[in-house]
């Protein structure tokens, strides 16, 4: 592999808004539980210290890396996190790049290589996502917050290969 790439982007795993206010609400909950909780200290040193816990993770988790995603000339190469295989998907197999919502959902979990119902799922945070066709007819939907980038790269590398 060379030093340039058609794309690439970095998906953490704390950066996703929605998830970033779940844990602020719990992090208020429990500065509100502890303050209530003056006359009974253990309960309030566990309430503080369960909040000031839920703010040093969710510091650590936006800079943690839940994978990278690379279009070179022939693969789109998806690694993940420490134990995760990297996932190299053949562009010369692909016949439909569509671009399209991740979702419908509001909240979505992060994965990573989520085989169901016949698609395989990589998903971070952003809003839309890829969806590659191979010609097994297997599905990969890709989460992207740079999703037309990508869709456009996949594009450019699948039009390179076939011609």
């Amino acid at each position: 592999m060379g030093g340039h790439y058609l794309f690439q982007e970095k998906q953490y795993l704390g950066r996703d808004a929605t998830w970033i206010s779940v844990r602020l609400i719990l992090v208020l909950f429990c500065f509100i539980a502890s303050y209530l909780n003056i006359e009974h200290l253990p309960s309030q040193q566990l309430f503080f210290i369960v909040g000031v816990g839920v703010i040093i993770v969710s510091m650590i988790m936006i800079y943690m890396v839940h994978y990278k995603t690379v279009v070179d000339g022939k693969f789109l190469i998806l690694s993940g996190l420490w134990s995760s295989k990297l996932v190299k998907i053949d562009l010369f197999n692909i016949k439909k790049v569509e671009l399209k919502p991740y979702s419908t959902f509001i909240f979505n979990n992060p994965v990573y290589n989520l085989h169901k119902n016949g698609k395989i799922r990589f998903y971070s945070g952003g809003k839309d996502a890829i969806w590659l066709t191979d010609k097994d007819g297997l599905v990969y939907i890709i989460g992207s917050h740079k999703a037309e980038e990508l869709a456009r790269a996949v594009q450019e590398a699948v039009r390179k290969l076939t011609n």
